[in-house]
């Protein structure tokens, strides 16, 4: 019997069984007869990105073999998707740009482990180079493929995706513009004058905006020959739309920030050097990036493109690179907006992952988006899932509790999902990793967010734009004020939450108590704007803002609102004093701080303006010499009827030394300035205290979704031996399942590298040991029942999900099992802190269920 065969019944019994099918007839599809009542909201698409390395013989019954084990291993996932798409990595996009047009052709294909665009042959040289050195075949007996067979390829797996899922079938293809995944001649020997950029070494990736010179052998879309000075977007989009027609394709990924700029990875660009910006050259860099993408459409009109994006952020790519993302999601080139960066996988920078992906989807131009994990590599001989993370899901709960706002004020997550990839660098498809991480993935799709979170990033998208095109001696701010915002969440700020100030606007007279649970982040908006005339109106009503960044356009309502004054800027080393305690370290954080023009937006400019105003507090000063900059302050006036407004001006804390991003400063010489926008919290009611050794231990990582009226919470916690403190205005949150040692009335944690835990119960007490469990229902009608065990004279507050009623809700102390004694009064509040239900003066145990 042949493996396929063998593999086809043991398909077909796996159909059954999950089909529930009790008869011999075959079922039609995977998902057929199974009811869908998990509660996990649909994506409308879930691409699996897979290279050719698993099609390791050329027939088309071990094609369908392949096709087989591909969807079947990832059907738990698909059913909750409307479309299904293979991404194919077939070579490095050469494939594309040396297409003849004839299926005889040979394809050289991403067959290989590491470079194969070094001065060293595949498989040559001596053995200590590294894969980046030198690459070599996957295997001995790797095939020849022709462009006929992946043709046939593509024919495969459409027919039996379409076979097991009856969900529509898409492939796509890929372009990268680096040399990392197939021999290139068209790059790097017959056209390196379109290999500009330096992301893995001098003149390494493609320029998308380059020009290419006279080439008289034959395309596809230039059987004559490329005529000299043809643009490489004109050249590209031709070859694109016969390479996608003829195979069969129906969409194309464009890879590593090909199409967003020179550098797709650094901190540096066209425009910004690492010692200044360079703005001159910006208008003119962000028309060459428009142009190509009109020229590329000119040549291919109506194939959907998918697209990888930077590993920065908006505001950096515009500052450093002329990326103006707002022209491109707006110019009709029917694309779908970058997801998150992987490279959270490779140095543990969540902060730069978080903060970028925000930052892309602030502003987008529909409603999808997509979510990208890093399972597999099929190239570096690396699995991020078994390997990089080490099984923990640290990068599937963080992500996915993002969410954005759109205009309507509704909640929106991403639509999309991908996997890179689903084969590993020797063309294996280990079981083990799908099912490890779809239960993940279905977690937190499951948990994520239904209203806004604590924290919400109002992104000046376009604020920036405009900038970039009338104000182009701001654009070191927009460049800082991303940066700080990185620093700020790898210090622990759990924002995951973002809308853009254009759909706030519109979000907030839609919906006026949208954001009343939250606290808002934002730049101080210019004087005379429309953003000026919202934050005083939204403040003086009741809203609660965190202001960050200069001040130096400001208009004198709002300088009076935040009682603020501009002076003579300063830079370089200050003291800085903190009127206030927060984190508990053995080695306590140093009272320097280092604050750089070039990185910080200019330099320290701000004072209170009136200290004698009792509204105003002061929490932190920088002193250079007799020199004094107020940096951090609170004011709350009782007319704004429970309004608050904080202001922190902000130091990046970072510094250029070569590479690729901005270093932070050493932590043990200077205090990490964007850890301020944690540390304000606290006057907002939001206390997140860290106690560790010393500074130079990382901090924890954090997001709080709020979902059905519970809190979820999720973490990376790079070093084990920190505790984490917690305290809100509702009290200590109880996360389900873990003991917890009050501690002023904060719960402490101390919890492993990956965390993801619901909240629903929280206690306000000021010491003991608590513990909230989920118990059995034992009761018909009960839908769930929580006991909180160790209070002391508490108040507890209980956030049941939606749509229960008062009468479906129940309380008991100190009572067992059928609970018929022990009820206790309880109260129904809404408030600034949302809506629960709430206990007092309550000792032992105390027992909450609801229908």
């Amino acid at each position: 019997m042949t493996t396929f065969l063998k593999n086809s019944i043991k398909l077909m019994i796996f159909t059954l069984l999950l089909c529930g099918c009790k008869d011999n007839s075959s079922p039609n599809h995977l998902f057929q007869g199974i009811p869908d009542n998990s509660g996990v909201k649909k994506f409308n698409n879930i691409t699996l990105e897979a290279s050719l390395k698993p099609f390791k013989k050329k027939e088309v019954t071990y094609y369908k073999e392949v096709a087989y084990t591909m969807y079947s291993q990832w059907s738990a996932l698909l059913k909750h998707s409307d479309t299904i798409s293979i991404m194919l990595w077939t070579a490095d996009g050469s494939e594309i740009m040396d297409y003849k047009g004839s299926m005889e052709q040979p394809l050289e294909w991403a067959k290989y482990i590491g470079n194969p665009n070094t001065k060293h042959e595949v498989g040559s040289g001596p053995k200590n180079l590294s894969l980046h050195e030198r690459a070599y075949v996957y295997r001995e007996d790797a095939p020849d493929f022709t462009y006929g067979d992946l043709k046939e390829i593509i024919q495969v797996l459409k027919e039996v995706g379409k076979e097991l899922t009856h969900k529509p079938i898409r492939i796509g293809a890929t372009f990268d513009p680096g040399p990392e995944f197939a021999k290139s001649p068209f790059k790097y020997e017959k056209h390196p004058e379109i290999v500009q950029g330096s992301a893995m070494g001098e003149k390494t990736f493609v320029n998308s905006y380059s020009v290419l010179k006279a080439d008289k052998t034959p395309y596809a879309g230039y059987p004559e020959g490329i005529p000299d000075k043809t643009p490489f977007g004109l050249f590209f989009g031709r070859q694109s739309q016969y390479f996608l027609t003829d195979l069969g394709f129906d969409y194309l990924w464009l890879s590593n920030g090909f199409g967003f700029g020179m550098e797709p990875w650094s901190s540096t660009g066209t425009i910004f050097t690492g010692k200044g910006f360079e703005t001159d050259k910006l208008i003119d860099t962000k028309r060459k990036i428009i142009d190509f993408w009109s020229l590329f459409r000119e040549e291919c009109p109506d194939f959907r493109i998918e697209t990888r994006g930077t590993n920065i952020a908006t505001g950096v790519d515009l500052a450093k690179d002329g990326v103006d993302l707002r022209s491109i999601y707006h110019g009709g080139f029917n694309l779908l907006p970058p997801p998150n960066s992987p490279w959270a996988a490779l140095d543990g920078d969540f902060g730069l992952e978080l903060m970028g992906y925000m930052s892309r989807i602030a502003d987008i131009p529909d409603n999808r988006f997509l979510f990208r994990y890093y399972t597999h590599d099929p190239w570096w001989l690396n699995s991020p899932w078994l390997d990089r993370y080490g099984r923990e899901p640290h990068d599937i709960y963080l992500p996915m509790s993002i969410s954005r706002i759109d205009e309507n004020g509704v909640v929106a997550l991403p639509t999309h999902l991908n996997f890179l990839t689903i084969d590993d660098s020797l063309g294996d498809m280990p079981d083990k990793v799908p099912n490890e991480v779809i239960p993940h993935i279905l977690t937190a799709r499951h948990d994520s967010p239904t209203e806004p979170g604590p924290l919400v990033w109002v992104y000046p998208f376009d604020e920036y734009h405009d900038w970039a095109d009338q104000q182009q001696d701001r654009v070191s701010e927009m460049y800082y004020g991303d940066w700080l915002i990185r620093q700020a969440i790898n210090s622990g700020l759990p924002l995951n939450t973002v809308i853009s100030t254009k759909n706030i606007l519109s979000a907030v007279k839609k919906k006026p108590l949208l954001f009343n649970e939250s606290v808002l982040f934002t730049i101080v908006p210019d004087a005379g704007s429309e953003m000026e005339i919202f934050w005083i109106d939204y403040i003086k009503n009741g809203g609660k803002v965190v202001f960050y960044g200069p001040a130096r356009q400001a208009g004198p309502q709002l300088l009076e609102l935040v009682n603020l004054e501009n002076t003579t800027p300063l830079e370089g080393e200050f003291i800085v004093e903190r009127k206030y305690t927060l984190d508990n370290l053995e080695h306590d954080y140093p009272d320097k701080i280092l604050h750089t023009s070039l990185f910080s937006g200019g330099g320290v400019e701000t004072r209170v303006a009136d200290k004698s105003d009792i509204s105003t507090r002061i929490l932190a000063t920088y002193h250079q010499d007799n020199r004094i900059r107020d940096v951090m302050w609170i004011r709350n006036d009782p007319s704004w009827e429970g309004g608050k407004v904080a202001f922190v001006r902000g130091t990046n804390s970072s510094h250029y030394s070569g590479g690729r991003l901005l270093r932070p400063d050493n932590p043990q010489e200077y205090f990490i300035g964007p850890k301020m926008l944690r540390d304000v919290l606290k006057e907002f009611g939001i206390s997140l205290q860290i106690q560790k050794r010393d500074p130079e231990i990382k901090d924890p990582k954090m997001s709080i979704v709020r979902s059905d009226n519970g809190f979820f919470f999720s973490g990376y916690n790079p070093n084990t031996t920190v505790v984490q403190k917690f305290r809100f205005q509702q009290g200590a949150p109880l996360m389900l399942g873990y003991d917890t040692k009050l501690d002023r009335g904060h719960a402490t944690y101390s919890f492993p590298p990956s965390w993801h835990r619901e909240c629903r119960v929280f206690v306000d007490q000021l010491e003991g040991t608590l513990k909230c469990s989920e118990a059995t229902s034992g009761e018909l009608g009960i839908k769930r029942r929580l006991i909180v065990n160790g209070l002391k004279n508490a108040t507890v507050r209980v956030y049941p999900p939606k749509g229960i009623k008062t009468e479906e809700i129940h309380f008991y102390n100190n009572t067992r099992y059928p609970y018929r004694e022990g009820l206790v009064a309880f109260e129904k509040m809404q408030d600034s802190m949302g809506t629960y239900y709430s206990v007092k003066n309550i000792s032992g145990q105390l027992v909450v269920s609801w229908e």
